[in-house]
Formats: C-alpha cells, sequence, structure tokens
C-alpha cells in the first residue's frame, strides 16, 4: 500500500475571498483544512495577506489570529501606501514572492501543491514547482464573468479545480454565521485588499503594483 501523499497548502488570502465573495459564499476554513487532511498527509496550510498597520484596529486580525492558532503559517506583511505617476493614491500589498519562495522551499518535501489563486504571476512558479516532481492543483473559478483565473495560469496546472465545485465542502453553513455586526468585523476584513488585488481578466492584481 503506497503511503499517502503529502500535501501543502498556499492560499493567497485576497485573491481567495475575492473569488468566493464573487461566487456568493463564506470559506470556512476549518472545513478547509479538514477537506485536504483527508486526502493524505497535510504538512503545510500557508495563508497570505498584506495587512494595513497603521490603522488602530485592523479589522483582518482576528481572522489571522484565529487561522495562526487552528493549523495555518499565517504570512503577512505591512501595505505600502503611494502615490502614483497620475496623482492616485494606491496600496502595495503584494505577497507573491513570499509565497514563490515557501513553495520552492517546500517543494522538495511534498507530492502535492493546492494553489488557491488565479493570479497569472504565479504560472511560471507552478513550472518550477512541477520540474521539481510536484503535482500542482490550482483552485479558482471559471464560472465568474470574467473569470478569475488567469488562462495561463490554469493550462499550466496539473489539475484546475473551480471553487464553485467545492462550495458544499468548504462554504460555511449559513446557519452558523456570526452575527452580521461580527461577519462584518471578520469577513470585510479582506475589503481593503480585495478590492485592490481582485483580479482582473488576466488574473493579476488590477491596482496593485509590482
Amino acid at each position: 500500500m503506497s503511503s499517502p501523499s503529502k500535501i501543502a497548502l498556499f492560499i493567497d488570502g485576497a485573491n481567495l475571498y475575492a473569488t468566493a465573495k464573487t461566487l456568493g459564499f463564506d470559506i470556512d476554513y476549518k472545513r478547509l483544512l479538514g477537506e485536504f487532511q483527508s486526502r493524505g498527509t497535510l504538512l503545510r496550510a500557508f495563508y497570505y495577506t498584506a495587512v494595513i498597520e497603521d490603522q488602530e484596529f485592523s479589522s483582518i486580525r482576528p481572522l489571522i489570529d484565529w487561522l495562526d492558532y487552528n493549523g495555518y503559517t499565517v504570512v503577512t506583511k505591512p501595505t505600502k501606501e503611494f502615490i502614483d505617476a497620475g496623482g492616485r493614491r494606491k496600496v502595495k500589498g503584494n505577497m507573491d514572492i513570499e509565497l514563490a519562495v515557501n513553495a520552492m522551499e517546500l517543494a522538495e518535501h511534498i507530492d502535492q501543491m493546492v494553489l488557491f489563486s488565479g493570479d497569472g504571476d504565479f504560472r511560471s512558479l507552478v513550472e518550477a514547482v512541477q520540474r521539481r516532481g510536484v503535482r500542482v492543483t490550482v483552485v479558482s473559478t471559471i464560472a465568474s464573468q470574467p473569470p478569475m483565473i488567469a488562462d495561463e495560469l490554469r493550462r499550466q496546472a496539473d489539475v484546475f479545480t473551480d471553487l464553485v465545485e467545492l462550495q458544499s465542502k468548504l462554504g460555511r453553513n449559513p446557519s452558523e454565521r456570526p452575527a452580521p455586526r461580527e461577519r462584518e468585523s471578520r469577513y470585510r476584513s479582506h475589503q481593503v485588499p480585495e478590492h485592490e488585488t481582485t483580479p482582473a481578466v488576466s488574473g493579476n492584481d488590477s491596482l496593485l503594483e509590482d
């Protein structure tokens, strides 16, 4: 009997939040962890998000703290504000490099990488990990208009799983939803990074600068 597949999850937090929101449901991160623990030996579950640190209270903090104490490896960094050439305020909070470094470091220890993102910038990372013998599953959606995943990333993946197919397994039960005020605190937490990193047709971050 073969040994269980060694799995690592890499979750682009803002991208996954935007994708689930587009599909009309909330992610239950406890169920997400359980789902992939049932599929093999889950070595790591990384969650990446940028945080606005100069705010008196960051509404994403409760979610980050919960993930950190419940089996996830949370990777954060502060966002940076700047004014572009057109005088528009932009926020920089791209986590691509952190995710890529962790994936390359872990590649020799895993059999399967599951990437929750539609960002086309990850295509070359997926290809590099595959060259090390790792099977890569990408989770996003083509059910929205426009699709939330870049076509080049979907083609590069060994397996593409549409998030809508996982809704029954990963979605939060409506009866278990927090009260509106609590839910606003916990799930609107991603609004700042989400509206700045919602992928365009290409799947790339639409407003964040590289």
